[in-house]
């Protein structure tokens, strides 16, 4: 996969389609400067249409709520997640008319849509409308009626990603789309169709690259003193996991809590990045053996897994997979497996609507490798979003909700709110999922330090996490066990600052006593190029069992993310390498401070068991030089025309005395 040209393809089309919808909102006379009359039925001469009046109407009281920048780049953003939801489909075959929007059978930007289209069967196509475009030859005009035509038909299977027919952003769809150097055009001959086999990968990158200005913007404000606003912290804190780090942390999480009840070889087999337990003390294996078998996952039906800072979906994605593994390795049939982890495994919470978006598509398209019927079954993915409701957009899965509220009811005769009924219905469904307790919880948390902090986050986080509010993530690993069961796993990829600095001793403490870290790696310094931190990714069980964890010390090894993959590997097959380590976070409360120092020798460690020399012996000071004020000298306090550095004797240094400085007395 190329990221460099994902990269630059992401950023333009992200600048072109702001030109693109800010040329359409003019032509319906709005602009930075306004919008005139908000009921306006007449624009520059011409006479609005009832539906166009009805879209702009909407758009105008869209500008009230958000200003006309926010509202631009809202529509901008639609636009770019469902073209490439839509190439996605398209290159998997996923379309239900399996006729291609943007391209054609040979890959190439000629839309397959647009040949012999008056025998397509898409419905809510008009063939009397088609016809007269055709006949009267005006193939652009016809092309977008076409591409919103299959957005819409859309909107049963994928309501998420393709809104319902009428909306304002129809209005607003860029000019010119079928010019080869088109966004759609581009979006064909600049990323290989290869790209777009893998799901996650491509459409994380995606939302990433097109965040980069916008995170640069955050940055540049940062050294002004401007604080992250809620609206920013999307973009300032995105970050795609790499794609072996989601497996280690679901492998050794979700694998693991299977595993520990229901042992399968096989299945172990096909995780590349599953760490075997360490070689335990007799005792507390006998502990984790009376664990396992009070275990409360019988049936994969009863797990739940959630990613609550999900992003574009990477982690649900591969947890996924995995748990279509577990499902067949129980007899259950693909398709039927597939329906039962969307409505009963996974579940996933963002602050961001538009990363939302994505982690459903991602999640259908995934949901659909398995069940060709899926679009078409009565089910969708435990993803949310807050919704418009201001508190989770700033605190996101900090909250607690300790009591949830009683499920919001459709107004049977007042249907006209319905809007108002899914927003708050959405809100209630976040709250839910955060009063929730899952099996598992595996997640890349938002990196924030205090000092970027808008005063309201700051003060949350102050209130609610006093003891581990130095950044946003130290806070997430305390808020994941919270989540947590029990019997849960967490697994984590974050800054490894919280390891060894004072700040982060407090969180190392709440760590080594109430749960138990059971593989952990801390990486290279500038491993992560997608970040200026160094990180680690680490697995705890939610509670102290006492026993030892894998450690992988990987910060000697250069070369980014890759070459940790490989050296993990390596440790893996020989754990005689010299950078991996067995330890349990009871010696490191050994330690001043109580570091993770899992690379300690034995010999080391015992010499913090030692106690302090004052429990043996009264200290005495030895002997002094009598007058020491008076008669210590030092270096500095001598001139130097008094010292004679080559002199073997106080008679040989009265000599030189006399030879060099004979006036002096």
């Amino acid at each position: 996969m190329n990221k460099n040209a994902i990269q630059k393809y992401a950023v333009w089309a992200r600048n072109e389609l702001i030109e693109q919808v800010k040329q359409r909102a003019y032509q319906y006379g709005i602009s930075e400067k306004g919008y005139g009359e908000e009921n306006a039925t007449v624009i520059s001469g011409r006479v609005l249409s009832a539906e166009e009046k009805r879209q702009r109407h909407e758009f105008a009281v869209q500008i009230k709520k958000q200003g006309y920048q926010q509202a631009i780049e809202e529509v901008a953003y639609t636009w770019f997640n469902r073209f490439v939801a839509l190439r996605y489909m398209e290159v998997n075959d996923y379309l239900p008319t399996h006729v291609r929007v943007f391209s054609d059978a040979n890959g190439c930007f000629n839309p397959e849509i647009l040949k012999d289209v008056l025998h397509l069967d898409l419905p809510g196509l008009d063939k009397a409308k088609v016809s007269d475009l055709l006949n009267a030859n005006r193939t652009e005009e016809l092309y977008r009626y076409l591409l919103l035509t299959q957005c819409n038909a859309l909107n049963e299977a994928l309501p998420e990603m393709f809104e319902r027919l009428g909306s304002y952003t129809e209005m607003l769809l860029p000019n010119n789309i079928l010019k080869p150097d088109s966004v759609l055009g581009r979006l064909v001959t600049d990323i290989p169709e290869e790209d777009f086999r893998d799901a996650v990968q491509i459409i994380g990158w995606m939302y990433q690259y097109y965040n980069t200005e916008p995170k640069q913007e955050v940055f540049d404000g940062l050294k002004k003193n401007i604080k992250i606003t809620k609206e920013k912290i999307p973009a300032a804190t995105q970050l795609f996991t790499p794609d072996w780090i989601v497996r280690y942390m679901v492998e050794n999480s979700l694998g693991r809590m299977w595993l520990e009840s229901h042992p399968n070889k096989a299945m172990k087999a096909n995780w590349k990045y599953y760490l075997d337990e360490a070689e335990q003390t007799p005792e507390v294996a006998e502990k984790l053996r009376v664990l396992r078998s009070q275990s409360p996952v019988k049936l994969p039906e009863d797990i739940r897994l959630i990613d609550p800072c999900m992003g574009s979906g990477h982690i649900l994605v591969y947890a996924f997979d995995v748990l279509m593994q577990i499902y067949e390795s129980e007899g259950y049939k693909p398709r039927d497996a597939a329906k039962l982890v969307l409505e009963k495994n996974i579940y996933g919470l963002d602050i961001d609507r538009r990363a939302y978006q994505l982690a459903y598509f991602s999640l259908m398209m995934k949901a659909r490798q398995y069940n060709r019927r899926i679009f078409t079954e009565d089910v969708k993915p435990q993803v949310y979003h807050p919704a418009g409701w201001s508190d989770g957009e700033e605190y996101g899965s900090l909250m607690k909700v300790e009591t949830l509220p009683p499920k919001p009811e459709l107004p049977k005769d007042q249907l006209t709110i319905f809007d108002d009924y899914e927003r708050d219905l959405r809100v209630w469904n976040f709250k839910r999922l955060l009063a929730q307790k899952y099996d598992v919880v595996v997640t890349n948390p938002p990196y924030m330090g205090n000092k970027r902090l808008n005063a309201k986050l700051s003060e949350y986080l102050q209130t609610n996490y006093a003891d581990y509010k130095s950044d946003t993530f130290s806070a997430f690993i305390i808020r994941c066990g919270e989540m947590a069961k029990p019997s849960g796993y967490v697994g984590m990829f974050s800054p490894y600052v919280w390891m060894f600095i004072q700040s982060y001793e407090k969180l190392r403490n709440n760590l080594y006593s109430t749960k138990n870290i059971t593989t952990l790696i801390q990486f290279e310094y500038s491993a992560f190029e997608e970040a200026t931190v160094p990180v680690c990714s680490f697995v705890y069980r939610n509670r102290n069992t006492g026993e030892k964890g894998g450690y992988f010390r990987l910060v000697d090894y250069r070369g980014g993310m890759e070459i940790q993959r490989q050296k993990y590997l390596e440790a893996i097959e020989n754990p005689n390498c010299g950078f991996f380590y067995i330890a349990s976070v009871e010696n490191f409360k050994k330690i001043p401070g109580c570091p993770v120092a899992y690379w300690m020798s034995k010999a080391m460690l015992r010499a913090f068991d030692c106690q302090f020399i004052s429990n043996w012996i009264s200290p005495r000071i030895g002997l002094v030089t009598g007058d020491t004020d008076r008669f210590l000298r030092l270096w500095p306090e001598v001139a130097i025309s008094q010292i004679f550095f080559s002199c073997k004797s106080i008679e040989e240094s009265i000599s030189s005395k006399q030879k060099w400085y004979p006036y002096q007395k």
